[in-house]
């Protein structure tokens, strides 16, 4: 990810619009709306030996759409948070640390990427779109579930997705902006903690950078790649191994 630099000082109320306190409007109970296999979900899921999930049964959720389980969120257009007509003649620099300082300290995640990563996370999220990611919190980890569809990012806790399938509430949403990739070399990201008793502003953070380095790194994408496509074939300890956490 790419971390804006300071060295131009441009207030950002100069051309960030006027925003509501969240960029997307989310339906806190649903993940999706498919409902109909609900029962088979939850039948499938008592299968699972122990209090770990077998990663080969999360291939019954793979079986659904997405793109439904995307309509409760309603992302705010790039017009209606930034003045795009006059940020156009700012270089890349500007518009980036206007758009991190403006996310500052309001419950969202400002960054930004260049637009070649972005372009290579949307070609690999087509193929692979699911991941988990172990997020260390003291003395253990918990760890959490990721779908991607580009221009968007969800995650939810695996449990959550354990016990309710494609019903899980979403933590934390992503939604990537294009609109500067081709004029800037560069997309911006706002990510909106839906769930702050699940997830902190810092962990939201991590969570972003972390799942966006296994897409984008090709050593750690055989890794996303093994989990969508040899699902058996996935040890989540080469997931703690590559980001360096014990595995307990």
């Amino acid at each position: 990810m790419r971390r804006a630099s300071r060295i131009i000082s441009l207030p950002a109320s100069n051309f960030i619009a006027h925003a509501s306190s969240s960029a997307c409007a989310v339906n806190k109970h649903s993940f999706t709306t498919l409902t109909a296999q609900q029962n088979h979900h939850n039948l499938h899921l008592q299968s699972f030996p122990g209090d770990f999930l077998k990663w080969g049964s999360l291939g019954f959720f793979r079986t659904s759409s997405f793109a439904t389980g995307f309509a409760p969120l309603k992302p705010k257009p790039l017009g209606s948070i930034i003045d795009v007509e006059r940020v156009k003649d700012r270089s890349a620099e500007d518009i980036a640390s206007a758009w991190d300082d403006f996310h500052l300290g309001r419950g969202h995640i400002g960054a930004s990427m260049k637009a070649n990563l972005y372009h290579l996370l949307e070609h690999r999220a087509a193929e692979c779109r699911y991941f988990v990611i172990p997020l260390w919190r003291g003395g253990g980890y918990t760890t959490m579930f990721a779908q991607v569809q580009t221009p968007h990012m969800l995650f939810t806790g695996l449990e959550d997705y354990k016990a309710k399938g494609t019903q899980a509430a979403p933590y934390f949403a992503v939604t990537y902006y294009n609109e500067f990739a081709e004029s800037k070399d560069m997309v911006l990201i706002r990510g909106d903690v839906v769930m702050p008793s699940k997830l902190s502003d810092s962990e939201a953070k991590w969570l972003l950078e972390t799942t966006q380095s296994f897409y984008v790194n090709d050593t750690r994408y055989k890794l996303v790649e093994r989990f969508n496509r040899q699902t058996h074939d996935f040890e989540f300890k080469d997931v703690l191994q590559a980001l360096e956490i014990p595995n307990l």
